[in-house]
């Protein structure tokens, strides 16, 4: 958000140009309503209602244990795939399981930005 602000100045005085003009005029408050998908998040959250069934309940003691990271990535393949959107669904769940219950020897949260984003198609 600093660089946002700090370039839409500079900007307004002609130093520089603004690479992210296509937020020009956008809110935070904007941002937070239309940068998520409703319909996603209610079928992750079903998914894991269902699997609260399954395999118990998020941080419950003695709640089996595996290898999340690779089910997320095998989920992926699986849409690549077939295009199954449940795939999507499950390997968000798996993110958010490892997230709260995984077991990584060095776990930890490092925010960084390492210059790697999505390619614009």
């Amino acid at each position: 958000m600093h660089d946002y602000i700090r370039q839409h100045i500079l900007e307004g005085v002609g130093i520089t140009t603004l690479p992210y003009k296509h937020l020009m005029g956008v809110t935070p408050d904007d941002l937070v309503r239309t940068e998520w998908s409703p319909p996603f998040e209610r079928m992750m959250r079903l998914g894991l209602l269902q699997g609260s069934f399954r395999y118990g309940r998020l941080n419950a003691p003695g709640k089996p244990q595996w290898d999340r990271v690779a089910d997320a990535k095998h989920r992926l393949d699986l849409y690549a795939k077939d295009g199954n959107v449940e795939h999507l669904r499950d390997a968000a769940n798996m993110c958010l399981l490892e997230f709260e219950e995984g077991t990584h020897p060095t776990k930890h949260h490092a925010p960084i930005d390492d210059g790697y984003h999505t390619k614009k198609g």
